[in-house]
């Protein structure tokens, strides 16, 4: 379980974060779900034999500060630098799931210095014009927003888990993250009242992209949602340093179900992009 240390030197804003391992730093932000989502890769060897794996909740998660208002990407990004800053991380290797991929690109244009290499899993965004995306929200998005709204909080969580991870999304999330559902559930005022608006409202384009010459792991479940392979094949397009990878036996929740394919597939792209290697 997640061991909590807690800073206030932040402008302050209370960020509970953990490293684990040693070696070049890597910077684990997470989903919008919740904050139950490291623990996979805190336990891979691949990883934590040669790496500083940071993990932290994010503004609004878990036991870090709350704030009251419109939270937007670049907060999240410049409260990602502002930690790292903190702790003597300089440059770092990013990994970003979902939303938290979204943070990841925003703080590659914020912060370019601060970041070596990129792993994209499962962008939320951004989202080409099509009939899936279209229906994603419709089916998905704004049936759970409105149970929000209407204050089931729990069948909010479960619409959006379903559509986002499958029907049969329980037993996986058991047997890898017990509580997760819980952990969501707690944190759907952050997602459901701040991030969701924020996803919507944030841009990135084409010319935004191309400023991102860092190498790029864009990572994709061989069994996911229909949504997120229109979305890779867009940053594939629009980023000039990206690769593909594609994780078996995985839908959305990719390294809680195949988490050591995912470390591996992460350490071998360290390899070929090392730390020391960056200007």
């Amino acid at each position: 379980m997640f061991t909590k240390e807690r800073t206030t030197a932040i402008d302050g804003l209370e960020l509970d974060y953990q490293l684990v391992g040693s070696g070049d730093p890597v910077v684990l932000i997470h989903w919008g779900v919740g904050t139950v989502w490291a623990e996979p890769f805190l336990a891979e060897p691949a990883l934590v034999d040669r790496h500083r794996l940071l993990s932290y909740h994010r503004a609004g998660y878990g036991g870090s500060s709350r704030i009251e208002g419109p939270v937007t990407m670049a907060d999240h990004a410049e409260h990602c630098w502002r930690l790292m800053r903190y702790l003597g991380i300089e440059r770092a290797h990013i990994v970003g799931h979902s939303s938290g991929a979204v943070i990841a690109l925003q703080l590659a244009l914020d912060r370019p210095d601060a970041v070596r290499t990129l792993a994209l899993l499962e962008s939320a965004r951004p989202a080409p014009a099509t009939k899936t995306q279209a229906a994603f929200r419709r089916e998905i998005a704004e049936p759970a927003v409105r149970r929000y709204r209407g204050g089931d909080r729990a069948g909010a969580v479960d619409t959006w888990f379903r559509g986002v991870f499958g029907s049969n999304y329980g037993k996986t999330l058991d047997n890898a993250l017990p509580g997760v559902f819980e952990d969501a559930v707690a944190a759907a005022d952050a997602f459901f009242g701040q991030e969701l608006p924020a996803l919507q409202q944030w841009s990135f384009t084409q010319e935004d992209a191309s400023r991102i010459t860092q190498p790029v792991l864009a990572v994709l479940g061989v069994n996911t949602a229909p949504t997120f392979p229109e979305r890779r094949e867009l940053l594939l397009s629009w980023l000039p340093n990206a690769e593909s990878f594609d994780l078996s036996d995985a839908t959305h929740l990719l390294h809680m179900e195949n988490p050591g394919g995912m470390a591996e597939g992460l350490a071998a792209f360290y390899v070929r992009h090392p730390l020391s290697a960056a200007a």
